[in-house]
């Protein structure tokens, strides 16, 4: 009996497949982890993750509502959280999502995929280990040699992102699983793959402009982070050229001309978790004295640090050298925004998810 996911159009979905580029993936070695390269960017970023719409980061433990403090609510999906109970978005989870973008806009291969899907991945956009047993560290992707692949760390680390608040109580609809097949046989469905049996691209969720409760009735009850809660994390990075750091910040939708937000956790389909990132402060090591003055004094230079407009005019420069640079392919970029663009009016699609 043929699915009826077989019968929509992909203009209804709440996702968008950015097709690949044409062009093969550059590959390189990264800059390494020996020494501080006087002419790189090392450093870290303070960050201001302000909730647009719900957010819920699962742990995949259900428990009884009486735990966690809401006592007219039988079971619960449960967030993470740490010691003191305040809820946490996981650095893996927040680099996750970065990455995903990052990957897409410079033309990298894939971070990760399933096995089960190798035979369907175009052999250039394999992650790093995927494409033969004697991949070289040598031959890194622009995304690779940044966020890290198979037997190399990366040059950027990611804290977990921390609310002080205890959290609030949602009801997420129920949420069935992706569907590449579309019927009982296992036929591969068009809007994921192409004539010759290739995934189409990479998939992302649009921004919406609030996310479906469906109510204690009807509805999941989940812990989550309502809107406006405002996270705050670091990031540190080392050894990163100038236009990769404006690609991060492109990333991190901070490009005036390229307004988007990330989305991250559970419930993307019904437009939960949306975040808009803020660099409050950077500390900032630009060349060799820089690095010199750091480390051969006990109380860092306050010359590093960057605030308010000296911050602004430098990512903006960053942005540029980005946007300068051959390390950006604008037409996928365009495509990746115009899915994560926000502010949005677009509203989050109701019915069988």
């Amino acid at each position: 009996m043929t699915n009826n996911h077989s019968e929509e159009n992909p203009d209804s979905k709440p996702y968008q497949l950015i097709p690949f580029s044409g062009r093969t993936p550059h590959l390189e070695s990264p800059a390494g982890h020996s020494k501080f390269k006087g002419d790189l960017l090392h450093g870290n970023l303070f960050l201001n993750l302000t909730v647009k719409t719900a957010l819920h980061i699962s742990t995949g433990i259900v428990v009884l509502g009486t735990d966690v403090g809401k006592n007219s609510i039988p079971l619960i999906k449960t967030m993470t959280q740490d010691m003191n109970n305040s809820l946490i978005i996981q650095g893996s989870s927040l680099k996750g999502c970065i990455r995903s973008v990052y990957e897409a806009i410079t033309n990298s291969t894939l971070g990760v995929i399933t096995n089960k899907y190798d035979s369907r991945i175009p052999r250039k956009y394999l992650p790093f280990g995927h494409r033969n047993s004697l991949c070289s560290l040598d031959e890194l992707c622009p995304a690779s040699r940044v966020f890290g692949a198979m037997g190399w760390q990366g040059l950027i680390e990611f804290t977990d992102a921390k609310y002080k608040e205890v959290s609030s109580v949602g009801f997420m609809p129920c949420l069935n699983r992706p569907r590449p097949e579309i019927n009982d046989e296992g036929k591969k469905n068009p809007i994921y793959f192409n004539e010759e049996g290739k995934v189409r691209g990479r998939k992302f969720y649009y921004n919406t402009n609030r996310a479906i409760d469906k109510g204690k009735d009807k509805g999941i009850p989940v812990q989550q982070a309502k809107d406006k809660y405002i996270f705050t994390t670091k990031l540190q990075f080392k050894n990163l050229k100038p236009e990769e750091l404006g690609t991060l910040f492109i990333v991190l939708g901070l490009d005036d001309n390229y307004p988007l937000a990330l989305k991250v956790g559970a419930g993307k389909p019904v437009g939960f978790g949306t975040i808009k990132i803020e660099v409050t402060e950077a500390n900032i090591f630009q060349n060799k004295q820089d690095l010199k003055n750091r480390y051969s004094n006990y109380t860092p230079p306050e010359s590093n640090n960057l605030t308010g407009t000296e911050l602004k005019e430098f990512i903006t420069q960053k942005i540029a050298d980005a946007h300068n640079s051959n390390l950006l392919d604008k037409n996928l970029l365009a495509g990746v925004a115009e899915v994560l663009e926000y502010p949005t009016n677009r509203e989050p699609k109701e019915g069988n998810y």
